[in-house]
């Protein structure tokens, strides 16, 4: 977070208790976390806050958070990746972080700024539905994951994905 967030003071992590800092962003986050688990059907279990993904370009490497992983059977279903401002310009990173997650597609990608949402079919790169209240929720998972063969992602494809997050998401590094 090399930018100047405006900390403004402590909270508690809804999911994993621990004391952070309270921004404008974490707020954000918690109250996707809180959607998750009161009105999604997530257990704080099935969710992990801050996953944090190593991304290389070439010799240069850089850690990425995705926001909210959930996992269901041992398999990540959904991440949920939050970045202030526009989705449009959001999507690609997104979708490249979910082929980096696990070693297979997570099926379920939601890119969001808080106030809206967007959910893209990870298999395809389409979205699917618009708006916080679009997120799936747990059955709504578990009915859509059944068919899902967990496609295995390349090296090939993880080289190329983890060029796109770090050319697209990490300070300084696109030099347009």
């Amino acid at each position: 977070m090399g930018k100047g967030y405006l900390v403004l003071g402590e909270l508690t992590d809804y999911i994993t208790g621990e004391t952070i800092k309270d921004t404008h962003d974490e707020r954000y986050r918690q109250k996707l976390a809180r959607l998750l688990v009161n009105d999604k059907g997530y257990q704080k279990n099935e969710i992990k806050a801050g996953h944090q993904l190593l991304v290389n370009a070439g010799d240069k490497t850089a850690v990425v958070n995705i926001d909210l992983m959930v996992t269901l059977s041992g398999r990540v279903c959904m991440i949920i990746k939050y970045a202030p401002g526009s989705l449009v310009t959001r999507r690609r990173t997104v979708l490249a972080a979910s082929r980096l997650a696990a070693d297979y597609q997570v099926p379920f990608v939601v890119v969001t700024n808080g106030e809206d949402a967007e959910v893209i079919d990870g298999s395809t790169g389409n979205v699917i539905s618009n708006g916080l209240d679009s997120i799936p929720s747990k059955p709504e998972i578990i009915k859509n994951t059944d068919d899902k063969d967990f496609k295995k992602i390349s090296a090939k494809q993880v080289t190329m994905e983890s060029r796109i997050i770090y050319a697209l998401e990490v300070d300084g590094s696109c030099q347009i």
